[in-house]
């Protein structure tokens, strides 16, 4: 990442718009729910996160987490990261996640969660293989159905991912010394023309979405969680290990 990027904590309204504004830009504010600015002020000051990346003055990126509370257990729940796309692929997106994760180690907070979208091969190689997060429970229609073209009018299942913010898995990953695995006890294969489909194909991005619902399913009743994802020659795979191992 450009050493131009700094990460810190947004602070004050005028920076909770400019939140707002960079969703409209990013996602496009007819494809999504555009989140207000007084969400990002509860969550500033209720303990979650509001953080910025910031190019000079100019804000960039974002990442917005609320506090989460469950079986005794304090965690915050990433609910929304963004980038504006001429600073994708310069790593602003790993840098407030590795930011929003030394934030919240330093108030004693050891667990971040978030969902993502099972179809989106580059957001589940990110938060499984480059950040070290798991996941074990699958969501069906988590969000309902929406009119935003970006979810196709397909129901928005999601994973549920599981950042364990001070365990070995992830200590190596964000360390840079994560290793895929060569093999893996259960797959779930994409196709390669998934990416294909999204943009011409609902029908067949619909059939991908129910098999590969089953399958997370049955694999996470059985005591398995996603703990990675690799290119194949037909496309891609999760890879799945029993999650008591992690």
């Amino acid at each position: 990442m450009s050493g131009e990027i700094a990460i810190r904590k947004c602070e004050g309204i005028d920076e909770f718009n400019r939140c707002v504004e960079l969703q409209k830009e990013i996602w496009g504010e007819a494809d999504i729910e555009v989140e207000p600015a007084t969400l990002f002020v509860v969550a500033a000051e209720t303990g979650g996160q509001v953080l910025g990346a910031f190019d000079g003055e100019r804000m960039v990126g974002f990442t917005l987490a609320i506090v989460g509370f469950t079986n005794g257990v304090v965690f915050l729940h990433s609910h929304m990261t963004g980038v504006l796309a001429e600073y994708r692929d310069r790593g602003v997106g790993r840098a407030l996640k590795l930011y929003q994760r030394e934030e919240a180690l330093g108030r004693g907070i050891r667990l971040i969660v978030w969902t993502f979208d099972p179809l989106e091969i580059r957001n589940a190689h990110f938060n499984l293989n480059r950040l070290g997060a798991i996941s074990r429970k699958y969501l069906t229609n988590l969000y309902g159905l929406t009119s935003s073209p970006l979810h196709r009018g397909l129901p928005t299942d999601r994973l549920w991912a599981e950042w364990r913010l001070d365990s070995a898995r992830v200590v190596a990953a964000v360390s840079g010394l994560g290793k895929e695995a060569e093999t893996a006890a259960a797959t779930i294969a994409l196709p390669g023309e998934l990416e294909t489909w999204k943009l011409s194909d609902t029908a067949a991005v619909a059939g991908v979405q129910t098999r590969i619902r089953g399958e997370f399913a049955e694999w996470f009743a059985r005591g398995y969680a996603a703990v990675g994802m690799r290119k194949t020659a037909g496309g891609a795979e999760y890879l799945l290990a029993p999650w008591s191992d992690f």
